[in-house]
């Protein structure tokens, strides 16, 4: 059964256009990397420069440890790096945000 975790990331301010005209080209072999990953869905919400993800994804741990030196993930964490506040290194134990509740 896939997991859902929250990640909670934060735009550079004057970057909202180069984001957006990168995640509407992602690269086909990063989408293939991220299936074979275990990702099931991830859906990215913008308000301002707050980004908030929802991953669908078999194991998460699993799934950076498998994208962490990926050649389709690096050249893609490398340009998210430039857009980003805070770049992902994939190191540690990320877990996504804690939930607080969910609908019964």
């Amino acid at each position: 059964m896939a997991e859902s975790i929250a990640l909670h990331t934060k735009l550079k301010p004057g970057t909202e256009d180069e984001y957006s005209d990168a995640h509407a080209h992602i690269p086909p072999e990063l989408v293939a990397a991220l299936k074979e990953a275990g990702v099931k869905n991830w859906r990215i919400w913008r308000s301002g420069l707050d980004l908030f993800h929802v991953v669908d994804v078999d194991d998460y741990q699993s799934m950076r440890r498998a994208l962490a030196d990926h050649p389709a993930n690096v050249p893609w964490q490398a340009r998210m790096a430039e857009l980003l506040e805070v770049q992902d290194d994939y190191s540690g134990e990320d877990s996504g945000i804690k939930k607080v509740w969910e609908l019964p």
